[in-house]
């Protein structure tokens, strides 16, 4: 029996994937949610923190990242 697991993290390729802007702009993204959320650099940023930050539905950008 397969269990399929969801990721909890999104990175830059996948921000990428969902605005269609480049790799370069994911990583922005990714900083300013950090800097939005008070995390240090270490860490990582959530599909739902992106969502918060961004104001995306959490299932329209799974249903992406899945495709």
């Amino acid at each position: 029996m397969l269990i399929e697991m969801e990721r909890v993290c999104i990175y830059p390729k996948d921000v990428q994937i969902v605005t269609g802007k480049s790799e370069r702009w994911g990583r922005e993204v990714i900083k300013k949610i950090k800097s939005h959320f008070s995390k240090q650099p270490h860490q990582l940023v959530s599909i739902d923190e992106f969502c918060q930050y961004t104001g995306l539905s959490v299932n329209s950008v799974i249903e992406k990242l899945r495709a």
